[in-house]
């Protein structure tokens, strides 16, 4: 081989420089994951936020506009009722007219 460079049976890992090197690393895998990570993590939690707000509203206006409707509903279920009863008054008295006996 090359001068200067050891056989490969020859190479010797010197684990006191290996493990600066991977603590190294991991520091800095770490430092740039949270650096790039953190603002990601913090515009989605504004958005569930934001999210959940809206949902909350939402569900605030759909009562709303049930209770009017409903409202409404009364209402009308009112005005028919008046109504049917007023022609039951109208039929009754037409029996009771058509009862009595003629001339009396």
């Amino acid at each position: 081989m090359a001068e200067g460079i050891p056989e490969p049976e020859t190479w010797m890992i010197e684990w006191e420089h290996v493990a600066p090197m991977v603590l190294g690393v991991t520091f800095f895998i770490s430092v740039a994951s949270v650096a790039i990570l953190r603002p990601i993590s913090k515009k989605l939690g504004n958005l569930l936020e934001a999210m959940a707000v809206e949902k909350q509203t939402g569900v605030q206006h759909d009562l709303q506009r049930m209770h009017t409707l409903m409202e409404s509903v009364d209402a009308r279920l009112r005005l028919m009722e008046e109504r049917q009863d007023f022609t039951e008054r109208l039929v009754s008295a037409d029996r009771k007219e058509l009862e009595r006996p003629y001339g009396s």
